[in-house]
């Protein structure tokens, strides 16, 4: 049990050591990411309104039929696709990436690259 909490506490810093230095140095809206074992979920957030401008996910109704049979690193390529289209729909191109306490790396890497190819600069 002891090695699950510290585990959750490491990852809580991470995530918090990210998000400070965002706000702390960046007047941009965030480009927020979430991935569990299965999904692979994207945001876009405005913190100074506390408003999210747009947002998809593996497991909208949208983004199911296009996502069958792919792998999971080729559907982050999708997300990230997909929220740089609705991102410039909404009058935004200058993000800054939030990964939260993931590494920039496999899912997230392919997300960002994706995002890139999109249009969004971050």
């Amino acid at each position: 049990m002891r090695g699950i909490q510290l585990k959750n506490a490491q990852r809580k810093r991470r995530m918090q050591s990210v998000r400070r230095r965002i706000r702390k140095h960046s007047s941009r809206v965030r480009l927020s990411v979430f991935r569990s074992s299965k999904h692979f979920s994207a945001q876009i957030i405005d913190d100074e309104q506390g408003k999210t401008l747009c947002a998809i996910s593996t497991t909208g109704k949208e983004a199911r039929a296009a996502l069958a049979g792919k792998k999971k690193s080729e559907q982050a390529a999708f997300i990230g696709g997909e929220i740089a289209k609705r991102a410039i729909e909404a009058g935004v191109k200058q993000v800054v990436l939030d990964r939260g306490p993931y590494k920039y790396h496999g899912r997230v890497k392919a997300f960002g690259d994706a995002a890139r190819e999109g249009g969004l600069d971050f």
